[in-house]
C-alpha cells in the first residue's frame, strides 16, 4: 500500500534536511565526507519526486546510511611514536628563457631567486613544522640547505627534524637524500612520503605557453614526484606506510590558462590512483590531496610577471602575435592578480587533511580541502561536459579581453 504523496514528500524532505545537517556538522572533517553527504542529500531530493511505498523509502534510506558509513573516513589515529616522514619542497627558479626566471617553485622551505618573492610560507614549510610538533621525525627536502628557510626550520623545530638538500629534478640529490634517511632511521623505517614540491608557471592560453613551461611543470609536478616515490618506496613497503601526493583541484576540474599546470597535476593524480591499487597488496596506503584556492607564494610578484611576460613576447612566433595581439597577452597576468582575491591564506584545511592521511588508521584516497572544492570536483565528475564548459565560461564572464583576430571586425 502506497503512502499519500504529500506524506512521502514530507518524509523525504525531512531525511534530506537531516542529511544536510550531517553535511554541515562534518564540513570540517577530513576527506570528502562532506561532498558525499551532499550528493546523498541531492539523491534524496530526487526521491522526493517519486511516489514510492514506505517500504522502499525506508529501504533506500537504510542503504544510503550504510553506504555513507562505509565510505566515511576513519577518525581513529595511529600513535606517532616518532615515525619518520619525508616532505619534499622547493622554492626557487631554475628554468630560464634568455636569462629570465620564469618558474616559481612552491613548498617554501627556503632558497633565493631573482624576482620572485620566496618567503618562508607555503604548504611544505608549515607541514614540516606541524608534523614536527606532533612528534614525527621529519625530513625536510630543500633546494638550498643553507638558505634562510632551512635555517628557520632548524631554529624553530625540534632536534628530530633534519634538513636535506634535495632538488626533486636532480636524481643524484634524491639518491643522496635517500642514503641519509636510511642512515638515520635504520631499522625504524620510513613511515610516509609527502610529495609537495610543485610549480604553477605563468597562466596563459595553452597555445601561447612555451614548451619550456610544459616541460618544467611535468619535470617537477609529475616526474619529480615519481622519482621520489620510486626511490623511497622500498622503505614505505617495509613499514607498510603512507604515500601522500599534493595534487590540485586543477588536475580534475579544467581551468582556462592552466594547461601546463593542470596537465601535470592530472598526471600526478592518475599516477597516485594506480599506485594506490598496486601498493595495497604491500599494505601501503596512498592518498591524494586536491586543494582548492589557497594563497601561497606560488603566484610570484609583479616584477616576476613582467619578466616572464617579456620573455614570452620576445619569443612568440609572429603569426601568434598577430592573431592574439599584444594587448590580449598583456592582460593574461590579471589571472595572477585574481589568485590573491579568490583564495585564502589559512592553509589549516590542507595541513589537517595531510595529517589525517598520514596518521589515520584508514585514510581517505582523496581529500579536497578548500572552499567549494568539493562542489567543483562533483561538477567535473557527475555533470555533462556541456554544463561543465558553460560553468567555466560563466566563471570567466568578467574577462572582457579577446584575441585580436576574434575582436577585430572583418
Amino acid at each position: 500500500m502506497s503512502m499519500p504523496f504529500s506524506e512521502a514528500v514530507w518524509l523525504c524532505l525531512a531525511v534530506t534536511a537531516g542529511v544536510g545537517g550531517i553535511a554541515l556538522c562534518k564540513y570540517k572533517s577530513p576527506g570528502q565526507l562532506g561532498s558525499q553527504v551532499v550528493c546523498l542529500a541531492a539523491l534524496w531530493g530526487g526521491i522526493c519526486l517519486l511516489r514510492l511505498s514506505l517500504f522502499w523509502i525506508l529501504f533506500l534510506f537504510s542503504l544510503s546510511c550504510f553506504l555513507l558509513y562505509m565510505r566515511s573516513p576513519s577518525q581513529e589515529l595511529l600513535p606517532v611514536d616518532q615515525k619518520a616522514v619525508l616532505v619534499t619542497g622547493r622554492v626557487h627558479c631554475s628554468c630560464r628563457v634568455c636569462g629570465v626566471c620564469i618558474q616559481h617553485w612552491t613548498g617554501s622551505f627556503g632558497g633565493q631567486c631573482c624576482g620572485w618573492n620566496c618567503g618562508d610560507s607555503g604548504f611544505g614549510h608549515d607541514l614540516a613544522k606541524h608534523l614536527d610538533k606532533l612528534g614525527f621525525t621529519v625530513f625536510a627536502g630543500v633546494l638550498d640547505e643553507k638558505g634562510s628557510g632551512a635555517e628557520e626550520l632548524r631554529r624553530s623545530c625540534s632536534k628530530r627534524l633534519s634538513v636535506l638538500q634535495m632538488d626533486v629534478t636532480n636524481p643524484q640529490q634524491i639518491k643522496d637524500a635517500h642514503s641519509k634517511v636510511v642512515e638515520k632511521v635504520q631499522d625504524k623505517g620510513l613511515w610516509a612520503v609527502i610529495n609537495n614540491a610543485g610549480i604553477l608557471g605563468f597562466p596563459m592560453d595553452g597555445e601561447l605557453i612555451p614548451m619550456a613551461d610544459y616541460k618544467s611543470c611535468m619535470a617537477v609536478n609529475f616526474f619529480g614526484a615519481v622519482q621520489v616515490t620510486k626511490t623511497f618506496l622500498p622503505l614505505l613497503r617495509k613499514s607498510k606506510g603512507r604515500l601522500v601526493n599534493i595534487s590540485s583541484m586543477g588536475g580534475v576540474f579544467p581551468m582556462q590558462q592552466l594547461a601546463a599546470y593542470s596537465s601535470s597535476k592530472a598526471a600526478l593524480t592518475m599516477f597516485s590512483s594506480v599506485m594506490r591499487q598496486e601498493l595495497s597488496k604491500w599494505g601501503v596506503k596512498v592518498s591524494v590531496i586536491q586543494p582548492g584556492g589557497f594563497r601561497t607564494n606560488i603566484a610570484g610578484t609583479s616584477e616576476s610577471w613582467d619578466q616572464k611576460e617579456k620573455a614570452i613576447l620576445d619569443h612568440l612566433p609572429p603569426e601568434l602575435q598577430e592573431d592574439y595581439g599584444r594587448d590580449y597577452i598583456l592582460q593574461q597576468k590579471n589571472f595572477l592578480r585574481g589568485i590573491g582575491t579568490f583564495s585564502t591564506s589559512d592553509i589549516t584545511p590542507v595541513i589537517r587533511d595531510v595529517e589525517h592521511a598520514v596518521s589515520a588508521k584508514s585514510p581517505s584516497a582523496f581529500y579536497a580541502p578548500g572552499k567549494l572544492t568539493s562542489l567543483f570536483l562533483n561538477i567535473a565528475f557527475f555533470f555533462p561536459t556541456s554544463f561543465l564548459d558553460y560553468f567555466e565560461k560563466k566563471q570567466n564572464i568578467q574577462r572582457k579581453d579577446m584575441p585580436r583576430a576574434l575582436s577585430t571586425p572583418k
